[in-house]
């Protein structure tokens, strides 16, 4: 196989890392962002001194025959513990209990890595076998015993790693379970490998040659099962970078109409112009503002008894008590629109007659508590985009129906009768 499969998915986790250590750096002491970078490390350096040519490159420079040998065994065993610890942080608990199970992994992978360094000592490897050493020595003492520890170790990990994910993947949703279901997917191909390598040492141990599952066969899933624990990793953590401001993009198109309605309602509001290289964060306040701001100049107009009317109206035509709020809110901003309109300059509240069969009604302003709640309600709304009605009613000249009876339009030629309501 060539080197060029473990050159790839080198220089991706080379990439990843570069891409963390800046969060490390400003995060020190933050124990998931350690563990995120040694894993990725550690990863990398699987397949980086995994290489034929590098392990016969690290050989030559030791002067040791397959002294490489260890040595990646030793990466490899800190790479299935940093992973672990990795999915221990990610997932999260106790403290007292992750710092627990972090220490009892790192000591457990720690002394396989001694157990496998001190088995290569004792053990006879006089030949350089870069790419079989696992079928070549399976029947030699000490390597024997070294060659099962790392098999051992590595699906070890894998299978706590895969099942950790799994037991976690009912807990959450949307990007981090598909984070999860790629992870249990990268750690499954692993396990692939480790049956392949077995199979090929098994094989050498009864006396036939399955070689060719250790040199090509396992080979594949180690790319394959990198690949997707990388994407495991990194998807959610891309997804949620990404996700704050599509979010405020997203609120802020949908408070975009209504907030530039509001605005023009309002022409004695001071309108604060926004830099043009604002974020999308800040642009979404603003808007928000301007909505809350509209809104709450418009209390004095809040006619409350008509959206009591109007209320029980959409009660009685069996409508949800949700979408009933949401309509009387509509017909309530509708008809203080016409009242503000009616009277711009705030010297009266409503008509003549309006008023006086209101005071005989008992009716009286919204007070401010009532008002914030109206405010938020059609923030939410409009974020929502259940707004878009209402900017559509406000915009073709709609007015509040007799007796809180919903929304009407009225026909552009003076004294028409109304012709549509709802």
């Amino acid at each position: 196989m060539s080197d060029l499969a473990f050159f790839i998915p080198a220089a991706l986790g080379t990439a990843a890392v570069l891409v963390r250590l800046p969060s490390l750096r400003r995060n020190t002491r933050d124990p998931l962002l350690r563990a995120v970078v040694v894993f990725l490390l550690t990863a990398t350096g699987v397949f980086c001194f995994g290489a034929t040519s590098v392990i016969v490159k690290v050989n030559e420079i030791t002067g040791v025959p397959k002294f490489a040998a260890p040595l990646l065994c030793w990466i490899l065993m800190a790479c299935c513990g940093s992973g672990i610890i990795l999915i221990i942080n990610r997932r999260g608990g106790p403290p007292a209990c992750i710092r627990r199970s972090t220490r009892w992994c790192a000591g457990t992978y720690a002394a396989l890595s001694v157990a496998m360094f001190t088995l290569f000592a004792l053990g006879e490897a006089p030949v350089e076998r870069p790419e079989d050493l696992d079928t070549y020595y399976a029947n030699t003492p000490y390597i024997r015993e070294m060659i099962v520890l790392y098999l051992v170790g590595r699906s070890a990990a894998a299978a706590i790693m895969a099942s950790l994910c799994r037991r976690w993947l009912s807990d959450v949703s949307q990007e981090l379970r598909v984070g999860l279901a790629l992870l249990i997917a990268g750690y499954t191909s692993t396990l692939g490998f480790d049956v392949c390598k077995f199979a090929a040492v098994g094989a050498r141990w009864a006396g036939t040659d399955w070689d060719v599952l250790s040199t090509e066969v396992a080979r594949p899933f180690v790319t394959v099962s990198f690949c997707l624990i990388l994407l495991g990793f990194g998807l959610p953590l891309a997804v949620q970078r990404f996700k704050g401001p599509w979010r405020d993009w997203t609120r802020y198109r949908r408070l975009g109409t209504l907030s530039r309605l509001l605005h023009g309602l309002t022409p004695t509001t001071a309108v604060v112009r926004m830099p043009l290289l604002s974020t999308v964060g800040l642009r979404r306040l603003h808007g928000e503002s301007g909505i809350h701001d509209g809104l709450l100049t418009r209390n004095p107009y809040f006619d409350v008894t008509l959206r009591a009317r109007a209320l029980a109206d959409a009660l009685a035509h069996g409508a949800s008590d949700d979408d009933a709020a949401a309509d009387t809110d509509d017909v309530m901003v509708v008809a203080a629109v016409d009242a503000l309109r009616a009277a711009p300059e705030r010297h009266v509240i409503a008509s003549r007659t309006r008023v006086a069969a209101e005071r005989r009604r008992g009716s009286e302003e919204v007070d401010p508590v009532s008002a914030r709640r109206i405010v938020e309600e059609f923030l939410a709304a409009a974020s929502s985009g259940r707004t878009d009605r209402l900017v559509a009613l406000l915009t073709d000249d709609v007015t509040a129906g007799p007796d809180g009876a919903g929304l009407a339009r009225r026909r552009s030629e003076p004294g028409a009768p109304v012709i549509d309501a709802w």
